[in-house]
């Protein structure tokens, strides 16, 4: 198949979610095409994906609809992985390809930043991802070529309109002509997005692991909206498209990251280590059910889709056999957490019922 997507990151959730959603759709009769991986940091991920002809596996295991879930899926989406660092001219002369269609990213939360001093456009590769982006895409516009979809996967809220306002800025500190910038704002097409899939990573002890040191592993659940009023850029069962992903982005943060900070601040003083374990613990689980059906699931009814049902399949995740979700890993920023995760759904508790939430008060007294 043709190369069509570019994308920038080569760990381990890309290749468990994006990479695999691209080959099981070009498993259809509605193929999407292959993907050019850019590493930013050092060359290790990419070069061990070169060693091994871009192929490896990924372990699905969980639960799934009350069923334990062990599956392997094989993987050959990648066409091949390039460093930035010392392959900057593959990069962009694949960026000015008739074939390109489409770039995706995850380049963490942190790397949505500009370098304070940047190198100028034509020596090498950029420092910043956002100028990495604006190089490859002043580099089509260039060359003539349509604009592209951009997808980015970073857990930032309306995440393409913030990486387009970045992109843009740096363009214009590189005194980018007015005709480029109004490509990037209207032929290229930014589409906010909302990720959700567990990848814990290398399953230690699978033995297919033997014979794949690319394994990876991921929980059978697996969430992709893209805001668009268009169709997505390629189908697939856990791809969903609306006007406005906002609710859904609400609904993940108050339910599934609100259970997983309330479960810190009330299960690890009790001295549990793990979300499983805390979570197969009698009183633990059952006072977790009624924070989310009485406390968080009240206080988003009618404000986004079937918080009940997403809080069900939400506990059932946070069972997986197969994961050891540190409870210390979740505490990290804790106290802000709680800001973001905890506090609005209290707030709007009392608004609504007249008295505080009380289970949560009491856990966060």
């Amino acid at each position: 198949m043709n190369e069509t997507i570019l994308q920038f990151g080569a760990g381990n959730f890309l290749r468990a979610f994006a990479d695999l959603f691209v080959e099981q759709a070009n498993r259809t009769s509605a193929p999407v095409g292959r993907i050019v991986v850019v590493q930013s940091t050092s060359a290790g991920r990419g070069d061990s994906l070169n060693a091994r002809g871009c192929r490896y596996q990924v372990a699905i295991r969980g639960f799934a609809d009350g069923q334990v879930v062990d599956r392997l899926e094989s993987v050959a989406s990648i066409s091949r992985a390039l460093a930035a660092a010392t392959s900057w001219p593959e990069v962009l002369a694949f960026a000015a390809s008739p074939d390109l269609r489409t770039i995706i990213s995850n380049t963490t939360e942190v790397g949505y930043a500009l370098a304070a001093d940047e190198r100028p456009r034509g020596s090498g590769a950029p420092e910043s991802f956002p100028a990495k982006l604006a190089d490859v895409l002043w580099t089509r516009w260039a060359a003539g070529r349509p604009g592209v979809i951009v997808l980015p996967c970073e857990l930032h809220e309306q995440n393409a309109a913030k990486l387009r306002a970045l992109v843009e800025q740096q363009a214009r500190a590189w005194n980018a002509p007015a005709a480029l910038l109004a490509w990037i704002a209207t032929e290229c097409r930014w589409i906010n997005t909302l990720v959700d899939r567990i990848v814990p990573g290398t399953p230690k002890d699978h033995p297919a692991l033997a014979n794949d040191p690319l394994l990876i592993s991921a929980e059978p659940f697996a969430f992709w909206a893209m805001e668009t009023v268009g169709a997505a850029p390629f189908a697939h069962p856990s791809i969903i498209t609306a006007a406005d992903i906002s609710p859904y982005y609400l609904r993940k943060v108050r339910i599934l990251n609100g259970a997983h900070t309330a479960l810190v601040a009330y299960a690890m003083p009790r001295g549990f280590k793990t979300v499983r374990e805390a979570i197969e613990n009698p009183e633990i689980g059952a006072w977790l059910h009624r924070v989310l059906d009485e406390e968080i699931v009240p206080v988003l009814a009618g404000r986004v889709d079937d918080p009940a049902g997403f809080a069900k399949i939400t506990l059932e995740r946070f069972l997986n056999p197969f994961l050891e979700h540190q409870l210390s890993a979740i505490a990290v920023n804790h106290a802000s957490k709680i800001e973001v995760r905890l506090r609005p759904t209290m707030r709007e508790y009392e608004a609504k019922f007249g008295h505080v939430a009380p289970l949560l008060t009491a856990a966060l007294a």
